[in-house]
Parts: structure tokens; C-alpha cells; sequence
């Protein structure tokens, strides 16, 4: 009955039709229930069961541990805070909600925490997936080509690595850029060179720094200041408040999806043994990022706490683990050649901790270092693609 129904309301889109213009959006919906129609008439030249739609479903079952542990810290971060305060109810509409369903703010309560982060995950995803949907509809409506469901990933990871407290206006205004000039002005998916959401992200951070990484942001209750973990690294006056394990399970404040190193481990497995997640590139990050900060830790530094900041730490604080595992895999953005990966991986990983130590005014080096590693993936990759193509006429030569 969906079929038929489908098939009917298709012939409108279909070329002479009356929404002939509007057949992306049309052909979205089709395949998100069904797999498209079209097949090839001949011998294929590649034969896998994997496509487009199915490596982005795969990347976003990967983010569901991920999601599930950012409503709960988030909950848990703003629960605290308010038992701390000695408040009893919650301001603004997040409160009405809570208050209708008689949900109460006991941080010791897995149920509640996870509502309540509920309430600042959810509101901040439909509002990028409305926005960055929006465009992703409109330059393929007037390119007259598909949506891609590429989409659906990038709308996710935004809000994850986002503040909890992020007004919905910025982030609007944060997918928007990242959409519009991260990726449809190169031409769309596949063409662009930079990560869409760390694009959006980055804007947001230079555009609006105080709102982006104030200490106020990480804790999502009014009146509550209180600084991440790589903060306190950086400034000596600020005591650890923190341990390895808090951080390692994901109970500290910070970006919302970032937080979790185990729930982010969990989704590196599945994108792996899926065949989905590059393992180069996630190796290469991780050695690139352990063999700087063992370099800094034996050169050491009186005056700036952060060359004593260990590769344990660096692993699990910030958005190093999530940006190792879901960004800077991405594999449009990233290098494509096997021993190019090697390298991009271990730029990234050296960067990362390069900016955290050698600029403390900037402890969190994630966003920059993935960005700086996708402006240079396609020289790397030019490079081992030459060497190729010189080592094929060489041996054809002889």
C-alpha cells in the first residue's frame, strides 16, 4: 500500500509533472523507505552491498552511545548544579515540561538525568536538522539533483559538539554557515574539503567567543560558572576537581557529545569492524597525539602548566576522542590513499596537542588541528598518488 501510494504521488514529480522542481525532495522521502529502483543495466565493475545510505546509517548507529551518555551527563551536569544551589524547580520552558510530566532534578537518578538532558539535545537537534535541511533542500532543488542523506550524519554531529546552553539562534546560524559555505559553495557532497559541522562550529566559536567557551556555557543552569577540565589544566590557579576515570566515562562538563570517551570508543568499534570508520586514521591521531605530548612532558616548562599534561589526559579531555573517531574520518574531507592517511592522522594528533600546549589561552586544539589536516588531505593524497603512477610506468617500462 506505501509502495503504490508513493509510486502515485511520484508521477507529479516525475519530469513534466507539476513538482517536477521539487523531485529531490520527493526521492528523499522514497528512499528513506525504500531502496531506489534504479539499477544497472549492465555488468557492474564493483560489487559490495555498501552505499551512501547505508555508510551514513551505519555512522549514525555508531553516535547512539554516544547520544544516549550526552542527554545523561547533561542532565546530570545541570541536576547537580541545581541540587548545589538548593533549588527545588527549573526556570522557562524546560521547566513547565518537567513539571507536567513530574520529573524532578535528583542527579542520582539515571531516569531523570537523561529527561532533563533530553530537553537540551533534542530541541538544539530538530532545530539543526530543520535549518540545515532547509538548504540542503534548496541547492538540490535548484541543482536538480538528489538530497544526499550525508545530511542526516552532519545534522548529528553538530549539536554534539556544541554547549548545551547554545541559544537556538546560534545554532541555526552555526549549521547554516557550515552547510551553505562548508559544503554547498564547493559544490556539494563530495566536493567540499572541509568538515561541514566543524566548519559551522569553527564560525561559531571566532564569531561569538564569550557564548561558545565562556566557563558559563559548559553548565547549562543560570548563574553557574564552572570550567572544563582542560581549562583548569591550563590556568595553575584553578584546582582539578576531576579525576582520569570521571573524565574517562564521560561525568565532566564540556561539549555535550564530546564528554564520553568509553561511549565514543564503543561507537570507533562499531565504525571499524564495519568497515565504515578508517583504523589508519584513527592510529595515526592517536601516535601522533601520544609521541607530542611525551615530547613536552620530557621537556617540561616552569612557567606553563600544560607541557605536564600527560597522553592520558589529552585522550580523554576535550573533543580529541570524538574528533579521532567521527571527524576527522569523515571521508570526503579526509585523506583517501592508504599510506596518506598515515600522515594526515598523525598531523592532526601532533596539531591537536601542539595547540593545547604551546597556546593555553586556546587549551582545546581539536577543532583547529582536523581543520588545518582537511586544507592539506588533498596535497597528501597528490603526493602517494604520484608516487603511484611513477612506480606503475617505471615497472611498465621495464
Amino acid at each position: 500500500m506505501l509502495r503504490k501510494m508513493l509510486d502515485n504521488i511520484g508521477k507529479k514529480f516525475e519530469k513534466g509533472g507539476k513538482l517536477e522542481r521539487l523531485f529531490p525532495l520527493y526521492e528523499a522521502a522514497d528512499t528513506i523507505f525504500y531502496t531506489s529502483g534504479k539499477v544497472t543495466k549492465s555488468g557492474s565493475h564493483v560489487r559490495d552491498v555498501n552505499d551512501l545510505k547505508r555508510t551514513m546509517t551505519m555512522v549514525v548507529f555508531a553516535l547512539i552511545p554516544v547520544v544516549l551518555m550526552t542527554m545523561y551527563n547533561t542532565g546530570f551536569q545541570a541536576n547537580s548544579a541545581l541540587q548545589n544551589l538548593g533549588a527545588t524547580s527549573v526556570e522557562g520552558w524546560r521547566g513547565s515540561v518537567l513539571s507536567f510530566l513530574g520529573i524532578g532534578l535528583d542527579s542520582g537518578s539515571i531516569f531523570e538525568n537523561m529527561m532533563h538532558g533530553a530537553l537540551f539535545f533534542l530541541p538544539l537537534y530538530l532545530v539543526t536538522l530543520a535549518v540545515g535541511g532547509f538548504w540542503e533542500v534548496l541547492f538540490a532543488t535548484v541543482r536538480r539533483h538528489e538530497i544526499n542523506e550525508g545530511f542526516f550524519v552532519t545534522g548529528l554531529l553538530f549539536p554534539l559538539i556544541c554547549p548545551p546552553d547554545i541559544p537556538f539562534w546560534q545554532a541555526a546560524l552555526g549549521i547554516s554557515f557550515g552547510v551553505v559555505i562548508g559544503k554547498e559553495v564547493f559544490g556539494g557532497v563530495g566536493m567540499n574539503i572541509l568538515n561541514p559541522a566543524l566548519t559551522g562550529r569553527a564560525f561559531l566559536f571566532f564569531a561569538y567567543p564569550a557564548q561558545i567557551s565562556g566557563d558559563s556555557v559548559w553548565v547549562a543552569v543560570d548563574g553557574v560558572s564552572q570550567a572544563t577540565p582542560l581549562s583548569q589544566f591550563a590556568d595553575k590557579a584553578l584546582e582539578m576537581t576531576t579525576s582520569w576515570w570521571d573524565a574517562f566515562y564521560g561525568m565532566i562538563p564540556g561539549s555535550m557529545g564530546e564528554t564520553s570517551t568509553l561511549a565514543i570508543l564503543i561507537g570507533a568499534a562499531i565504525l571499524i569492524l564495519s568497515g565504515i570508520g578508517s583504523w589508519r586514521i584513527m592510529l595515526s591521531v592517536f601516535v601522533g597525539m601520544v609521541l607530542i605530548a611525551l615530547m613536552f612532558n620530557a621537556i617540561g616548562s616552569e612557567t606553563n602548566p600544560m607541557f605536564a599534561v600527560t597522553w592520558q589526559w589529552h585522550f580523554v579531555l576535550g573533543g580529541f576522542a570524538f574528533g579521532m573517531v567521527f571527524m576527522a574520518t569523515d571521508p570526503v574531507s579526509a585523506a583517501m590513499t592508504q599510506k596518506g592517511q598515515y600522515i594526515y592522522g598523525f598531523l592532526i594528533g601532533a596539531l591537536v596537542v601542539l595547540v593545547r600546549v604551546v597556546n593555553p589561552a586556546f587549551p582545546e586544539g581539536m577543532m583547529l588541528a582536523i581543520l588545518f589536516g582537511n586544507t592539506f588531505a588533498p596535497v597528501i593524497d597528490k603526493i602517494f598518488v604520484n608516487k603511484n603512477i611513477k612506480r606503475r610506468l617505471l615497472r611498465n617500462a621495464k
